[in-house]
């Protein structure tokens, strides 16, 4: 089969190769998946890149990257029903601590993680549920109940911000949202009643405009270069809601501000979800889905031989959406 392989750490260019490797065969309780789509995330990227914390090689000798991706199943391990032959499904963690992700033509791996889509729902839009649609999905699901309540998404041109602000106004959330000066109106589109932007030194105070006891809710996808401004806008007793902090690390975290407001700090890392809760995050997708109230954006689709190219994109900034493979 055709597939993106790579086994050393560098630029996309310079490490990822398009070569034939043998088809993969079910084990037991796995499944074949023919792969239609490959969603390609900055995760991905940082990966083949050494990126992550504490991981000085590769893990494996060969690596297909991605861990989204969509298609049909096409052959079932031992203890896998027949019935799931020919099913229409949706790919997540297929390369987490797993050496083949999604960028080939194939993908064995365990039943559960190949999920059977609505009919209406399109291989496109499958591909970008993985680790955008559950990630949004877990940040805005967290609170029992949101109807009525504030929430400041930041980002909310994002792969993931984009998707947590429909599931937000699903939920009957008033929705507070920053984004690029001249990206404002796609986002009232999505449901965003208010979008202000993010480069602006007195956020905090456009904010509370809109909201003046602070919001109930906080989703941050940069909390190193947003800490100090968090606490400001956030009510007494506010849940702050983490999943990324690319360009700061390892910022100072100023305790006192969130102490003092007794504010519940939630670190969001979709590849640890417990199947219990991602079986409950998948229906409250599918069923935003099903009811025309989500709708994944895609920046780019590119064929699986430029997957290099895909690797730079989905790491520029101003991305509308998720960035995808076409196999």
């Amino acid at each position: 089969m055709k597939a993106v392989t790579y086994n050393s750490f560098g630029s996309p260019s310079s490490v990822l190769t398009y070569s034939d490797i043998d088809k993969p065969k079910p084990k037991a309780n796995e499944v074949l998946v023919k792969l239609h789509f490959s969603g390609v995330n900055p995760s991905d990227a940082k990966a083949r890149a050494g990126g992550r914390p504490g991981v000085k090689s590769p893990p494996f000798d060969i690596i297909i990257p991605h861990s989204d991706g969509s298609g049909i199943i096409v052959k079932v391990g031992k203890n896998i029903s027949f019935e799931r032959l020919n099913e229409r499904v949706w790919i997540w963690n297929g390369a987490w601590k797993r050496a083949f992700g999604t960028a080939a033509e194939y993908i064995c791996l365990p039943a559960e993680q190949a999920v059977k889509m609505p009919s209406s729902m399109s291989f496109e839009h499958g591909a970008c549920l993985g680790i955008p649609g559950l990630t949004a999905a877990q940040l805005v699901s967290l609170p029992s109940t949101i109807k009525g309540k504030s929430v400041f998404i930041s980002g909310g041109n994002g792969a993931v911000g984009h998707l947590a602000i429909q599931l937000a106004k699903y939920r009957g959330a008033k929705i507070i949202t920053t984004a690029r000066p001249g990206k404002t109106e796609r986002l009232k589109d999505l449901g965003a009643d208010v979008v202000l932007d993010y480069t602006d030194n007195q956020l905090d105070q456009k904010v509370l405009e809109c909201a003046p006891s602070g919001v109930d809710l906080a989703v941050e996808v940069e909390f190193g270069e947003n800490i100090e401004m968090i606490p400001k806008i956030m009510r007494p007793m506010g849940t702050v809601c983490v999943y990324g902090s690319g360009k700061n690390m390892n910022p100072k975290f100023p305790f006192g501000d969130y102490l003092f407001k007794g504010l519940k700090l939630d670190i969001i890392l979709v590849y640890l979800m417990p199947l219990s809760v991602r079986a409950k995050l998948i229906k409250v997708i599918h069923d935003a889905y099903t009811n025309n109230a989500l709708f994944p954006s895609i920046d780019s689709v590119y064929d699986l031989r430029d997957c290099a190219k895909a690797h730079e994109q989905v790491m520029k900034p101003g991305r509308n959406g998720a960035v995808l493979l076409k196999i």
